[in-house]
């Protein structure tokens, strides 16, 4: 049993058997393996997401600060100003006046000052932001893509149901399956007796010596009676479990969106019982509340099966969905997206992530993930919680909106100073005064809370 979720996003462990391919990377939950390499060094799954991001690093925009560009291509008009004033007017006074106002010393104070104070304000949020530019880009995204595993849900197999057969109690069925569970610690064994304790079900041991087969399941005996719990193929193939008439419609609407362990005793299925990986709490809040913030398109990739996939895009109104992708598939989604004109945020965990989030315009990681994902992305957010999202995207439109205000106000404030200096109204002295104080007052209202 191969644990596989941070390549694939399976959120359950995978059955390998003999002649099946292993990726690099995955865990061996159960059993042991012996492994014949078939790709050489630089042609396995790890390789490949690694040249993914840096040919996407690649593409990234390296534009310089509009702030800065804009102040620089200034300077020459102000220097021209002064110059033509004096040519005018042969006022050395009035051409004097024009030098003391420059467009530069507010540009290139408050707009820094605007973007460190609203990553500080993130900050406090246990969001970390690599670069203004990426809020910038936040602010003006219309398409948000989340994975599933670990991001949507918790990335921990727990019980859903457990639905019994043959008239048995529920109850008595999961005390049965934990007292032969509890003795193999995977994940799915481990969600199981987990499930019988927060019930305060008691199930010491009932049957005697477990015989327990390697990604298959267990089987041990209850009194006169042979009791096996474990997968479909166990079960029902190897075991030859026959399920009874009555019982048959209720098995054929088990729900297709969980993993089903079953427990057969005497050779007739007795329950089957639901495995799944929970939504977190905030998942469906989320997605509304993302379409209220102005996102167009709500997308989950994932490398879970179609069925889980279908059943949680529907809990979650998600606009769009794939299931069964790999790494480099969910980087092609992307860049589909990318050319057909949306600005896209991708949110992850995992190392399968990591190409997509390096392509994203926006790549915002889990703090609970993988490191390789919190080291491509450009945002982290350390608080568990979505809704963080909503924030940060709240914080980058008005970080922007605050931006044009300072533009506009620098532009029309200072050009004024520049035409009252060359006619004559505004003194040098006065001129210098009215400049530096606004410029001083602009850069310490850039530093208040924008929330």
């Amino acid at each position: 049993m191969l644990n596989q979720a941070s390549l694939t996003g399976e959120s359950v462990p995978v059955a390998k058997r003999p002649g099946a391919a292993v990726y690099a990377g995955s865990v061996v939950e159960e059993g042991s393996c012996v492994l014949r390499v078939t790709h050489a060094a630089g042609e396995n799954r790890y390789d490949r997401i690694v040249r993914m991001i840096e040919e996407s690093e690649r593409l990234k925009s390296g534009t310089e600060d509009r702030a800065y560009r804009l102040a620089d291509k200034l300077v020459p008009w102000c220097l021209g100003g002064s110059a033509l004033t004096w040519l005018l007017t042969g006022n050395t006074t009035r051409a004097v006046s024009v030098l003391m106002v420059d467009f530069s010393c507010a540009l290139k104070l408050s707009m820094p000052l605007s973007v460190l104070s609203a990553m500080r304000e993130a900050g406090r949020h246990k969001i970390t932001v690599k670069g203004g530019k990426y809020m910038e880009l936040l602010s003006k995204a219309d398409t948000v893509i989340f994975d599933k595993t670990g991001t949507l849900t918790n990335a921990c197999p727990t019980v859903r149901k457990v639905v019994p057969f043959r008239g048995q109690d529920e109850r008595e069925m999961l005390r049965v399956a934990a007292c032969l569970e509890e003795h193999f610690p995977h994940s799915v064994a481990n969600a199981v007796v987990r499930a019988a304790r927060e019930r305060g079900l008691d199930h010491r041991e009932m049957h005697s010596e477990v015989e327990y087969v390697v990604a298959h399941g267990i089987a041990s005996r209850i009194g006169n009676e042979r009791a096996v719990i474990g997968s479909r193929h166990f079960v029902f193939e190897d075991e030859g479990v026959s399920i009874l008439p009555e019982d048959q419609p209720r098995f054929d609407a088990l729900e297709p969106d969980c993993s089903w362990l079953y427990l057969a005793i005497g050779g007739r299925l007795s329950a089957a019982i639901g495995i799944h990986d929970p939504l977190r709490p905030e998942a469906k809040e989320i997605v509304s509340l993302l379409h209220g913030a102005g996102i167009q398109k709500v997308v989950m990739l994932t490398g879970d099966n179609r069925g889980t996939a279908a059943a949680i895009a529907e809990k979650l109104n998600i606009d769009a969905w794939r299931a069964e992708v790999l790494p480099e598939d969910k980087a092609a989604f992307i860049r589909a997206e990318q050319e057909a004109g949306r600005k896209v945020v991708m949110i992850g965990d995992g190392i399968n992530d990591a190409p997509a989030l390096s392509l994203a315009d926006v790549g915002v990681a889990i703090g609970s993930g993988a490191s390789i994902a919190r080291e491509v992305a450009d945002i982290t957010i350390a608080a568990e919680d979505l809704r963080e999202l909503v924030l940060l995207r709240e914080l980058s439109q008005k970080l922007m909106g605050r931006i044009d205000r300072n533009y506009r106000f620098v532009m029309g404030f200072n050009g004024a100073l520049i035409a009252l200096g060359a006619f004559g109204v505004l003194p040098p002295a006065t001129s210098a005064l009215l400049h530096n104080s606004s410029t001083l007052l602009l850069s310490m209202d850039c530093m208040t809370p924008l929330i």
